[in-house]
């Protein structure tokens, strides 16, 4: 395991326990953002870092009985919280790193982000495998429940023109990386960019 690898999981190792009851109200932003995605019955998504799986719920609801969630992390804690939670009944939980996802090439419909773009060591490489597991014509969602500027002021710090969410970065990046920005909004209450998987 790399060392940020473990830097992560430590991380989150440590607030997984937590977590759902330091956010509590947060699920109705995730159930608007997984609307954005479009999804329909039978569609294939995966949560990308998916931590407690506060994304399932409404992604299962998206995809329906005959579709495929996957929630996919780095954390065994998280995923634990997840089970705890019962959120393992609306998808597969995977003990799974972003950087390689144990998937078929373009054998899914979306993939769903929350909180992660700041947590991949390699943006550019790490996006591109997620485009690689996404049919062409499929969409990515990264989404923080809060938007850029809220977040940092939650943190004590000030957003830097470096930051990857910041929409002249991220626009290249996603593009580097097999995807095109199709939507950006960065507003106190939520960040949502949505992109569309080149063919």
């Amino acid at each position: 395991m790399s060392d940020h690898q473990t830097h992560v999981q430590e991380f989150f190792t440590a607030r997984a326990a937590d977590w759902d009851s330091r956010f509590p109200d947060d699920g109705p932003a995730y159930a608007a953002a997984v609307a954005e995605l479009r999804l329909r019955e039978g569609h294939r998504v995966l949560d990308a870092g998916c931590g407690t799986g506060r994304a399932l719920t409404p992604l299962r609801a998206a995809v329906g009985p005959s579709g495929v969630v996957v929630g996919a992390d780095l954390t065994p804690a998280m995923l634990a919280a997840a089970v705890r939670a019962g959120r393992d009944r609306h998808g597969r939980l995977v003990l799974a790193d972003v950087a390689a996802l144990p998937l078929r090439p373009g054998s899914l419909d979306a993939v769903f982000g929350a909180g992660l773009i700041s947590h991949l060591p390699r943006p550019a490489e790490n996006l591109r495998e997620l485009a690689r597991v996404v049919r062409p014509g499929g969409t990515l969602a990264l989404f923080h429940p809060i938007g850029r500027a809220a977040l940092a002021a939650r943190q004590g710090r000030q957003i830097t023109p470096e930051d990857l969410r910041a929409e002249p970065n991220l626009r290249p990046l996603l593009v580097a990386s097999g995807w095109r920005l199709t939507s950006y909004v960065d507003e106190d209450v939520r960040f949502l960019a949505l992109a569309v998987r080149d063919s």
